[in-house]
């Protein structure tokens, strides 16, 4: 048992959840409580750090027995999705259909022994697995031996590079890759993936590189298309979107792929034209590192670390919807370790990148899932399929596998979410569109790039040119704000206040400079006095301390005297170290931007 300083590290880090995890906390507080004092003193600094390095080991003794049908009903009912979706995706990914159902079993162990979520599951997405044979695709030159094998080494990559952002702590670096840039790469990649499926779905032979191309190809080709393979597949689309609707978080695809394969099986449809996945290997594959050529794991660098961002930032975006949705934490720092050792795991499992996808994690929460375990007995289920379960499969149409695809995907183009992100900011709105017309341009890989430039180079102009409010007290009170946006604020005729809402860098120092000085210009009552608050700057370089003190000598110049209130400790400390608080008469944490207001309105009253 571990002492209770423990348990509430645990708990702030996800490991206790509220709701039945909470239950188990307050029922076993007190045994802890008289346990911790004798326990705390001989329980050895190493256990401790593999309790936090590996959270099962924790609170897996504490299961409770009334979990476990809950764990297993949402294991099985995530195994029954996880069957048909993952054959689709490793196949869209141009990989084997057993070799998603690897990426299953493995991972969703392995993360389970990670998790700082009870909800993730993990496994294939369709992003990735378009990503992975656009690249690989075209480096493996139609070796199907060294396709997987470069495959797996990607998913070993992208464990690697988990692993490596986990140690240096950069957790909050995969943070550029914003939700905008997601809604937007996930819309284009929809529409990407929809282009590559359609031909399936209707029995030609499709082509193109890009999204377009393919567009064009397929208009070309839709007069060849087979009719028994396009009502198979037309008519499973329809089913699919029909369950969605009536049996939500249902293994919908499940009852579709088999009455797919008994329409194929009973009317011998192979023979009219219906392509079929074939024999699938019983069993589980043996383990081993993938043998390739040094220039190829170069060549791969690239699309794994695309593959490591999109995982991450989808599966932490995923891991805090619910985390919130039953008010737990959920720790991204450890998310990446998790999922590093999942990858990892893939890539000797035969394997290809996995992550936390939404749509998977959300059949896992609604079937119920009280903590990881349910993806040990999803995992489980997936091993019964394997040994059991592949000779029937083998009649499984690939234009249903297309159907499965395109039905998974609508999911990712949401309009209502482009129209809100419009209405609520337009420069959020321009890094989606960037994102989504990257995507269709120039190919999923190149679109995550693109997006992600996109998105740092915005804030950074918006970094560059900061809005500085000229402030006004706001009445009845000490409180300041904008006087621009609130005309019902109180001002002080030559006394300027303004507020730089952005740390002071170099490549923006000069704007602001330049806008405060036109501003001061800009009164009709000559500035006495000027204030600066930097309450909302959290860091200032040297350019920004040089900015303050060119600005001062300026002011000066014109008889106005420059003061700079409410900036933070390490603002302070730049600015002392720098000289330049002493040119501006010191700044110091105990004077408030009230207390210059008040002083100029006791001065004004006296001389006046």
């Amino acid at each position: 048992m571990l002492p209770i300083g423990n348990c509430n590290q645990l708990e702030m880090s996800g490991i206790w959840p509220s709701g039945d995890f909470l239950t188990l906390k307050q029922e076993s507080s007190d045994r802890l409580k008289e346990l911790s004092n004798d326990r705390s003193s001989s329980m050895s600094g190493t256990f401790r750090q593999l309790t936090r390095l590996i959270p099962i080991i924790y609170w897996l003794p504490h299961y409770q027995k009334a979990w476990i049908w809950s764990d297993i009903i949402a294991g099985l009912t995530l195994a029954a999705y996880a069957v048909p979706v993952a054959m689709a995706y490793s196949s869209l990914a141009g990989l084997t259909p057993q070799t998603g159902l690897y990426c299953y079993i493995f991972s969703g162990i392995v993360y389970a022994l990670f998790a700082s979520s009870r909800h993730l599951a993990i496994g294939p997405t369709a992003a990735i697995s378009v990503m992975v044979a656009s690249v690989v695709g075209t480096m493996a030159a139609g070796d199907v031996s060294l396709y997987a094998g470069m495959a797996a080494i990607t998913a070993g990559m992208v464990g690697l590079f988990c692993i490596v952002a986990w140690i240096m702590r950069l957790s909050s670096f995969v943070n550029f890759i914003s939700e905008s840039i997601l809604l937007g790469f996930k819309a284009g990649a929809a529409l990407s993936i929809a282009t590559m499926q359609l031909p399936k779905l209707f029995g030609i032979d499709g082509g193109g590189d890009y999204f377009f191309e393919r567009i064009i190809v397929i208009a070309q080709q839709i007069g060849n298309a087979n009719i028994i393979v396009t009502l198979l597949g037309v008519s499973s689309l329809l089913l699919l979107v029909a369950g969605e609707r009536l049996f939500p978080r249902r293994p919908v695809a499940l009852a579709v792929v088999l009455i797919s394969i008994c329409v194929v099986s009973l009317f011998g449809l192979t023979g009219q034209g219906v392509k079929v996945v074939g024999l699938i290997p019983s069993g589980l594959p043996a383990f081993g590192i993938p043998s390739i050529s040094h220039q190829h794991i170069e060549g791969l660098m690239e699309l794994a670390f695309a593959c490591f961002l999109l995982s991450y930032v989808e599966s932490i975006a995923t891991a805090r919807t619910f985390s919130a949705k039953y008010h737990y934490t959920t720790d991204a720092r450890q998310e990446l370790l998790g999922l590093g050792a999942a990858n990892l795991i893939a890539a000797v499992g035969h394997g290809y990148p996995v992550a936390g996808g939404l749509s998977q994690s959300a059949v896992n929460e609604k079937a119920g899932a009280r903590s990881p375990l349910s993806l040990v007995f999803a995992s489980l289920t997936l091993v019964m399929v394997l040994f059991f379960l592949t000779d029937p499969m083998r009649n499984l149409p690939h234009t249903v596998l297309a159907a499965i695809i395109l039905v998974a995907v609508a999911g990712f183009i949401n309009i209502e979410d482009f129209k809100r992100l419009w209405q609520i900011s337009r420069t959020e709105f321009n890094v989606a569109l960037v994102a989504f017309s990257g995507v269709l341009l120039l190919g999923i890989l190149k679109g995550v790039t693109i997006s992600a430039i996109a998105s740092i180079l915005f804030l950074l102009r918006l970094m560059a040119k900061p809005h500085i409010s000229v402030l006004g007290r706001i009445p009845g009170s000490t409180r300041f704000s904008d006087a621009t946006r609130h005309t019902d604020n109180e001002l002080f005729p030559g006394l300027f206040l303004f507020r730089v809402e952005a740390p002071l860098l170099y490549f923006n120092v000069e704007n602001i400079n330049s806008v405060v000085l036109e501003s001061i210009h800009k009164q009709i009552t000559p500035v006495k006095q000027a204030v600066c608050d930097l309450s909302t700057s959290p860091y200032i370089d040297a350019a920004g301390a040089r900015m303050l003190a060119q600005l001062d000598e300026e002011l000066e110049l014109e008889g106005i005297h420059l003061r700079v209130v409410e900036a933070h400790a390490k603002v302070r400390e730049i600015l002392r170290e720098t000289g330049i608080s002493e040119r501006l008469g010191g700044v110091s944490r105990h004077t408030a931007l009230a207390d210059i207001v008040e002083e100029y309105e006791r001065d004004s009253r006296r001389y006046s």
